[in-house]
Parts: C-alpha cells; sequence; structure tokens
C-alpha cells in the first residue's frame, strides 16, 4: 500500500508541475508584452490605442471591442471563431496573418512558444 501510495504521490507532482509549464507564467507575460505596448493597452476601461485595449479579452467575442474598428476580414474571422480562446490566441500572436490573411495589425508575430504561454497568461490575469 506504501508503494501505490508513493507512486500516486509522484504522479500527481508530475501531472501538477507539467500542467503548470504549459500555464505560462504572467510575470515572464508583462514582460513580453512590452513589445505590444506601443499599439494596445491592457487596463481596465482603457482606451484603444492602434490596437484595441485587450483588458479581459481572453474568452471575449473576437472583434467586439466597442469604438474600435476592424478590418472587414477579422470580422469575418470573428463570425466563423467566436471568441479568443488560448488555441486561437496563440496562433494570433504567433504570425496575425497567417490566421487572417488581410488583417490590419501589422505585428510580425511571435515565435517561440514560451512567450505566447507567457503573454496569454499575462492576458488571463488582466481580466475579471
Amino acid at each position: 500500500m506504501l508503494k501505490f501510495l508513493i507512486k500516486f504521490i509522484s504522479i500527481i507532482y508530475i501531472l501538477s508541475y507539467i500542467h503548470s509549464a504549459q500555464a505560462g507564467d504572467a510575470k515572464a507575460g508583462a514582460k513580453v508584452f512590452n513589445k505590444c505596448k506601443a499599439c494596445h493597452g491592457i487596463d481596465e476601461g482603457g482606451k484603444n490605442k492602434l490596437g484595441p485595449n485587450l483588458w479581459n479579452i481572453v474568452g471575449a467575442p473576437i472583434a467586439a471591442k466597442e469604438g474600435f474598428k476592424y478590418s472587414k476580414y477579422l470580422l469575418a474571422y470573428a463570425e466563423e471563431a467566436g471568441n479568443w480562446n488560448e488555441e486561437n490566441l496563440d496562433k494570433w500572436i504567433k504570425k496575425p496573418k497567417d490566421l487572417v490573411r488581410k488583417t490590419k495589425m501589422i505585428f510580425p508575430g511571435l515565435k517561440k512558444p514560451k512567450d505566447r504561454e507567457n503573454i496569454i497568461a499575462y492576458l488571463k490575469a488582466n481580466s475579471n
């Protein structure tokens, strides 16, 4: 019974480590977000800049931030995809033009998966 318990605890520990490793680090994401600040704010109630304010963006409808004019291409993608989830955010942050070919967003994207994980964690931390 003791061997079983030790194995069980070891498995739980490993699984929790794997999950936390995949979850991203919001603090590291804040540093990566510095690349986004020229165009995006992330303050609750903050104004749109060249791009929309990203407060509470994870889980929100795509292309629906009030007061921001989106391209017809992103609006079409929004009808197809619905809400920003971790999967489509990851694709968007990786290379926006691969997700929406004629997007107005000029950012080339983040190649490193860890940077994208961390930014998504940061975006999730900046929501209600």
